[in-house]
């Protein structure tokens, strides 16, 4: 192996949108933030959520008002 081409890995904080945090190790950062992590995706935790980052959800209801999609 070659010397001193290998980045320096140190401690890294992951933190989630949801107050997950979780340790490991890192070359990049010693913070990252997520939005979505395995303790509150709904293919891990089986319930189904609306995750919108940026008022999408809203401004469709807004557009085409409450009751979009619902049978009579």
């Amino acid at each position: 192996m070659k010397k001193d081409i290998h980045p320096e890995q140190k401690e890294a904080t992951i933190e989630c949108s949801c107050g997950f945090t979780q340790q490991t190790h890192s070359s990049r950062a010693e913070q990252i933030h997520v939005e979505i992590c395995s303790n509150c995706h709904p293919f891990y935790t089986g319930k189904q959520r609306f995750v919108d980052t940026a008022g999408r959800i809203d401004k469709f209801r807004r557009k085409y008002g409450q009751n979009y999609g619902q049978s009579e």
